[in-house]
């Protein structure tokens, strides 16, 4: 696991211009292994942190909180950084991603996760959190936790949810309107000629073989092009959205949810591929 850390952590502090001149087998695959295993570090970081909050409470505390937020928020923005990089390059790939599993696939948003889904899980955990301290609570004691946001932090992240809720629905009608262009009409009458050059017999040679090529090329060009576009906003506002809730809570509170966060993204992965591994039974 050391040398996996080690060899993660050159990679990932790596300049996206250096990652990009990286060899074909440093693709996003091994990029998004690499991170997964800082996101694992960041995870018991948090918890740390989280569980010595509890004993000391102070200014300096807070100081430390900041530090180890602002880093896994970097983190995160490095992650969309290098994917917005290497979805100029294929953005079909980023879209239908191999290195995720099938459960993790059927959740998909865009090729990714919806931004909306994280107020559910701040919510979530919030309703976890005030369960377990429901008692402290009663006492009139303060949790500094999830449990403990305040109806001015419930507002604000309220407003931010309505507001998130808007711009997912705009990109999702945008990404049915460029879903719906696969069906005009420069598509249906290539798929025609191309049918009709095949049906001919001429497919594999004759003059005609490579410039239809050429028109299949720039026919999806501007499909391929409207997809980039759309799988970037979708990016940014899944960034946009967790760096908002982080800056409406107070730097124990944002610990306890980018734990939430990680545990659930580690996890979700963890059990969609523990559910396509083959069977110690399976021989075959």
């Amino acid at each position: 696991m050391s040398a996996i850390s080690s060899t993660s952590s050159t990679y990932l502090s790596s300049p996206i211009g250096d990652i990009d001149n990286t060899t074909e087998q440093k693709n996003f695959q091994v990029f998004f292994e690499f991170w997964l295993v800082e996101q694992d570090k960041d995870l018991q970081d948090l918890i740390s942190v989280a569980k010595d909050h509890q004993r000391v409470a102070d200014d300096t505390d807070d100081a430390v909180l900041g530090s180890l937020i602002e880093r896994v928020v970097q983190r995160y923005e490095n992650y969309y950084r290098a994917k917005s990089m290497w979805a100029k390059r294929d953005v079909l790939r980023m879209l239908s991603p191999s290195w995720l599993s099938s459960l993790e696939d059927a959740f998909l948003w865009i090729g990714g996760w919806r931004p909306s889904m994280a107020f559910h899980l701040l919510y979530s955990k919030s309703g976890l959190q005030l369960e377990d301290r429901l008692g402290d609570l009663i006492r009139g004691m303060v949790t500094g936790d999830l449990a403990d946001l305040s109806p001015e932090q419930m507002t604000r992240v309220d407003t931010l949810q309505r507001r998130t809720i808007w711009e997912e629905k705009e990109i999702t009608e945008k990404m049915a309107k460029h879903q719906e262009s696969l069906a005009d009409s420069s598509m249906v009458e290539l798929s025609h000629v191309v049918s009709e050059f095949m049906r001919s017999g001429d497919e594999d040679g004759g003059n005609g073989a490579h410039s239809d090529r050429e028109r299949v090329e720039s026919t999806l060009a501007p499909k391929e092009e409207g997809l980039k576009v759309l799988l970037q906003r979708a990016d940014d506002l899944r960034l946009k959205t967790l760096k908002d809730i982080v800056g409406v809570l107070t730097p124990i509170q944002a610990v306890h949810f980018l734990i939430a966060a990680a545990e659930l993204h580690l996890r979700l992965h963890e059990w969609g591929k523990r559910t396509e591994a083959p069977s110690h039974g399976d021989h075959n």
